[in-house]
């Protein structure tokens, strides 16, 4: 298993705190798969709006955390150092549960194609071994 820290993903993503929404990545094979952790913490900065009575994860932020473990797969691939890879869609999205605070959600993104630049990976986020988001996400490396 190939183990990356913060730092280490630093240095394949562009993105920081506080968009920076993965904190290790236990696995990965590059241009194949990833799987990370993001730990939820009550400190997070959209808890506060969202929501103040009933602090839920945005489910457009478990789908970026998801991009961003994919992103790790496919910039982690030589030819793809030092370039950025963007969102060109999102398909089959299904939410079907909350991460709250004190959640450690793991972050699976699997690479299912690729042709050039464009690819699309298939991703599932789950917390205690329930899943609680999956899509298939579409990216182009610039």
């Amino acid at each position: 298993m190939k183990h990356l820290g913060i730092k280490e993903i630093e240095e394949i993503l562009p993105h920081r705190h506080p968009f920076l929404l993965v904190d290790y990545i236990e696995d990965y094979e590059p241009g194949e798969y990833a799987t990370g952790y993001k730990c939820v913490t009550f400190r997070e900065d959209f808890f506060r709006g969202h929501f103040p009575q009933e602090p839920v994860m945005p489910g457009v932020l478990t789908i970026e955390a998801l991009a961003q473990v994919g992103a790790v797969a496919i910039l982690s691939k030589e030819e793809n150092k030092g370039r950025i890879a963007y969102f060109g869609g999102i398909n089959k999205c299904k939410f079907k549960g909350k991460i709250v605070p004190g959640d450690k959600v793991k972050l699976e993104t699997k690479i299912i194609k690729q042709k050039g630049p464009l690819g699309v990976g298939e991703a599932i986020a789950s917390v205690d071994g329930k899943v609680v988001v999956s899509a298939e996400l579409t990216f182009m490396v610039g």
